[in-house]
């Protein structure tokens, strides 16, 4: 619902421009007559002021003006076209083009001033020969008049032909009306072009302005055109709003493919590949995706590839061609025995020792992890830390985690059989080993018991609920985190690989999947928790070829 909103808000902030732009320049913009009150102002104002004593003596037809006041008028040519006699709206025989009423005030004397050039003075005066004399008179277009049945005084201006950008004004001197006894202020002019005869095309000539219609006190844009403008500016700020507090500003998948896609492997990478699974599928909503999610969905990395194997398997997929609904994460290459199986090395993980507080240690050096690892140190206080005995924690053989440990840290030796089958039944005074199945069940454990020692992926033990009971160890001072791989050669990590059974088709909602993991916004989750990407590695031996 909001995407359509949001659609006929764009389409509206579009609109309503084009529309504003046609209208100022292509329809009103043409003939557009514009005037300011540049001035109006009581004499009385400025007449107590230095040099400024012939303004309280002001006289007209031999009595002095009351309550004199100075009116300065600018009329322009505000549009973009020439406005020439026939555009005012008005009877082709009337020769007045705009009428200025002053209520309340009469018209004592008008002056022309200021023309943009001498032509224009040509339609407000002639000269006129008298005997020998000649004599300057106002043309008929250009008067004044006073009416005291209701107390306004009146000035009438020709219809001068106005040139793009031309303009002139006029200073009107006034007075009160004699018999006014009031000290109210003056209303303001009224400016407005001279009405004609009603004609039948009248309403079309003023809609489209085909003439200079109206007289206007603006010269940016009409009421129209800021209409249109607080229009657009109220749909740029709703559009604003959508964005900032209602739309999901996230990229949907290139490709969202319908089906139902299947997930199995690592237990350390399951939560990342979690995360992106149900980000891939609110992305997707409505396009009939399915990615079943449940406790048990990852067991592991060896189980996760013989899974693969048997779907594939029971598919009865023909050699050349790919299973397009399944995929498997492994921690590591999986082992032989796969011959149908594809890895693409997806991002590495960094794993880490952690240790129950109860140990009193935070750092290990390489040959006493493996010297711990191996059976041989059986008290913590062997290594630096409290008299306490070591619970060796371990994964399942066959889980990716510990396969990863054996090889990068253990220099490829297997710890010994555990001492005990559950390990619940730890001696608390006493060394022992024990097994686990999944890294929640492994941190579960190293936090309920004091001198434990277990291992997991590093960015699933800071959200862990037992944190407080243990600690990630540095070895040798080198910090587990993808940093401390690429910068200081943290020897605890593997590559996580994506396993298909043959190449999955290219329309499948396995390849869309992978896909978005490592093309589009699954990266983003993939570095959220704590992964690096293979295709950003500066080093590529953090990620082994295929």
């Amino acid at each position: 619902m909001s995407e359509q909103v949001e659609q006929w808000i764009a389409i509206l902030s579009l609109g309503f421009p084009v529309a504003a732009f046609v209208w100022e320049f292509a329809i009103v913009g043409r003939k557009r007559l514009g005037y300011r009150v540049q001035m109006d102002t009581l004499a009385a104002d400025a007449a107590d002021k230095p040099y400024a004593d012939v303004l309280a003596d002001m006289r007209h037809d031999g009595h002095q003006l009351k309550d004199p006041s100075f009116v300065l008028l600018r009329i322009e040519n505000a549009g973009s076209a020439k406005i020439v006699s026939e555009d005012y709206l008005a009877d082709p025989a009337d020769p007045y083009g705009i009428k200025v009423t002053f209520r309340n005030r009469r018209v004592a004397a008008v002056v022309l001033t200021d023309p943009s050039n001498n032509a224009l003075r040509d339609f407000f005066f002639e000269e006129v020969t008298e005997g020998d004399n000649l004599r300057i008179v106002a043309k008929p277009g250009f008067r004044r008049s006073n009416n005291a049945g209701d107390r306004t005084g009146t000035i009438r201006l020709p219809k001068v032909t106005l040139p793009r950008g031309s303009e002139y004004k006029v200073l009107v001197v006034l007075e009160r009306w004699p018999d006014d006894h009031s000290t109210d202020t003056f209303p303001d002019p009224v400016v407005q072009g001279t009405d004609g005869h009603d004609r039948w095309y009248d309403p079309l000539v003023k809609f489209f302005r085909l003439k200079a219609t109206r007289t206007e006190s603006h010269v940016f844009a009409s009421r129209p055109a800021w209409w249109a403008i607080w229009v657009l500016i109220a749909a740029v700020v709703v559009q604003a709003g959508f964005t900032l507090f209602f739309r999901d500003d996230r990229r949907p998948p290139l490709d969202c493919v319908e089906g139902t896609l299947h997930l199995h492997g690592s237990t350390a990478f399951a939560p990342a590949v979690r995360a992106a699974a149900d980000d891939y599928l609110d992305r997707c909503e409505g396009a009939n995706v399915a990615i079943p999610l449940e406790r048990d969905t990852f067991r592991g990395s060896t189980d996760g590839v013989t899974a693969l194997d048997a779907a594939g398997e029971d598919a009865k997929i023909p050699v050349g061609e790919g299973l397009g609904d399944h995929l498997a994460f492994t921690d590591g290459l999986a082992s032989a025995g796969h011959p149908r199986l594809i890895p693409r090395p997806v991002a590495f993980s960094v794993f880490t020792l952690v240790v129950n507080n109860e140990a009193g240690v935070e750092n290990l050096r390489l040959d006493q992890v493996r010297d711990l690892f191996a059976g041989r140190v059986r008290n913590w206080s062997q290594v630096g830390g409290n008299e306490v005995p070591v619970h060796l924690v371990n994964r399942n053989p066959g889980s990716g985690t510990r396969g990863t440990l054996v090889r990068k840290v253990l220099d490829g030796r297997e710890p010994p059989q555990f001492t005990v089958t559950d390990c619940a039944a730890l001696d608390a005074k006493a060394y022992g080993r024990c097994e686990v199945s999944s890294t929640d069940t492994m941190l579960d454990t190293v936090a309920a018991n004091p001198g434990a020692l277990g291992y997991s992926e590093a960015a699933v033990v800071d959200g862990h609920d037992g944190a407080d009971h243990f600690v990630k160890v540095t070895i040798d001072g080198r910090r587990p985190t993808a940093e401390g791989v690429e910068q200081a050669n943290y020897p605890y990590w593997q590559t996580e690989f994506a396993y298909t059974y043959g190449d999955p088709p290219a329309g499948s909602v396995a390849a869309a999947f992978l896909n978005f993991l490592t093309q589009q916004s699954g990266r983003d989750i993939l570095h959220e928790h704590g992964h690096g990407l293979c295709s950003e590695v500066q080093n590529s031996g953090e990620c082994r070829p295929v």
